[in-house]
């Protein structure tokens, strides 16, 4: 009954001529607000509602009837099966290449890479959840790529998304495998690269790249997509440490 209640408001809410609801994968979160205010002064008119959470989360959602008309994901796999499911109505198109950063709030020496996870002071490592978020795919991959993995894993602090690994990495563990992204919010400006963060070799892992799909056939909806691959759009995500 909640379940069917909750989808029956966010139905009746995109409804609203203006309105629109969009489903973003949880490392687009520091860099949301600004894309949303720069589409708003293209199309003031259009109020844009945020669904944030892991990819695979979302996923499942929108398999579940959750009446989102956009899709950013953090990979290409999970719109692609909305795809092939028809339940997306346009072909993936990437629209952000994300990165991996190794980062702790305490000053590290970063000289010997990914390395420093195997040390004894490293007692427990913040990564997302393979199973539901792509940068922990990724995490997994370059941990492997290093051979590293089997020695660290009893480390791992798992976060559903990237932005719960973010905060697992800020509070509860010694280091995180984040996205490079949510270092250049506001909140994390006071960690300086190099001391406290240092970006990972994208060769250990294969490209993260980010995919957006129309789901409801909409100006509206079209409008942010078409924003989200603008020019504009790609200058505000380099901002935010994305590769395009």
């Amino acid at each position: 009954m909640h379940k069917l209640l909750l989808t029956l408001l966010f139905t009746f809410s995109s409804l609203i001529a203006g309105k629109i609801n969009i489903a973003v994968a949880a490392n687009v979160s520091y860099a949301i607000d600004e894309l949303k205010a720069e589409f708003s002064k293209l199309h003031p008119d259009t109020k844009v509602q945020v669904i944030l959470g892991s990819s695979g989360k979302l996923t499942a959602q929108i398999k579940n009837g959750a009446p989102y008309g956009l899709f950013m994901s953090a990979n290409m796999n999970y719109p692609e099966a909305l795809y092939n499911d028809k339940i997306a109505i346009t072909k993936p198109v990437v629209y952000a290449q994300g990165a991996l950063a190794l980062f702790s709030v305490k000053k590290q020496d970063f000289s010997e890479g990914v390395k420093l996870l195997t040390t004894e002071k490293i007692k427990k490592i913040a990564i997302a959840n393979p199973k539901t978020a792509p940068y922990g795919i990724a995490a997994k991959e370059m941990l492997e790529n290093s051979g590293i993995y089997e020695k660290i894993k009893k480390k791992f602090v798992y976060g559903e998304s990237i932005s719960q690994t973010v905060s697992c990495a800020v509070t509860a563990a010694d280091i995180g495998i984040i996205a490079k992204s949510s270092l250049y919010s506001s909140k994390m400006s006071q960690y300086k690269e190099n001391l406290n963060w240092v970006s990972i070799d994208t060769t250990l892992y294969e490209p993260i790249k980010q995919g957006v799909v129309i789901l409801t056939d909409n100006p509206e909806y079209r409008a942010f997509y078409d924003f989200i691959l603008s020019e504009k759009a790609k200058e505000i995500l380099k901002k935010y440490g994305y590769i395009l």
